[in-house]
């Protein structure tokens, strides 16, 4: 294994953070949570490169000890990060990466565009997080990374659906690097 993907989905269960679920709170999947938890600090622990899409970044950072608001609309005051339910469309806004982070690095850019479509969010941090990535329309999180790591990245939006994707082309770097040490040796 080169590195772990944590992809989007449905709401990580509130229990797996010691919450109760708000009503909005829908969907979820403890099974998913209970197998996908421990890969994703396997995987920090091994120092394999880890990418966190959407709900992948929420699970980094519960797998992590940290927490989640559930549903921003009651936090932040407007459904802007999910304007239509099940579609990108309309679903673009700015944010604004740290410079230096591994986020910046990976989009080649300081105010990265992106889709994003989900009602949760980071609430409290996990140990060993750092955020790395606001909404230019509400600085909710948006990315967050693990400095001691190789290479960690949780980003709250969809990459995958970027027309130049180049946070998914700095993950395949980061997962081919030790690949190929071992195929040297």
């Amino acid at each position: 294994l080169d590195a772990l993907v944590l992809a989007g989905g449905a709401d990580v269960d509130p229990s797996s953070y010691g919450s109760e679920p708000h009503r909005c709170t829908a969907g979820t999947r403890p099974e998913r949570d209970a197998a996908e938890i421990p890969l994703a600090v396997r995987a920090l622990e091994r120092d394999l490169p880890l990418l966190g899409i959407c709900r992948g970044m929420q699970l980094m950072n519960v797998a992590l000890g940290g927490t989640l608001i559930q549903h921003l609309p009651d936090d932040v005051g407007h459904g802007d990060h999910r304007r239509h339910l099940g579609s990108f469309d309309d679903a673009d806004h700015d944010v604004r990466l740290a410079p230096g982070s591994l986020a910046a690095q990976a989009c080649g850019e300081l105010v990265h565009a992106t889709k994003s479509h989900h009602h949760q969010g980071v609430d409290r941090l996990g140990e060993g997080l750092v955020a790395t990535g606001w909404s230019v329309i509400d600085d909710l999180v948006e990315a967050v990374e693990a400095p001691d790591a190789r290479w960690a990245l949780g980003v709250q939006w969809h990459p995958e659906v970027d027309p130049a994707p180049a946070v998914v082309a700095a993950f395949v770097r980061a997962a081919a690097e030790p690949a190929a040490g071992r195929r040297a040796a």
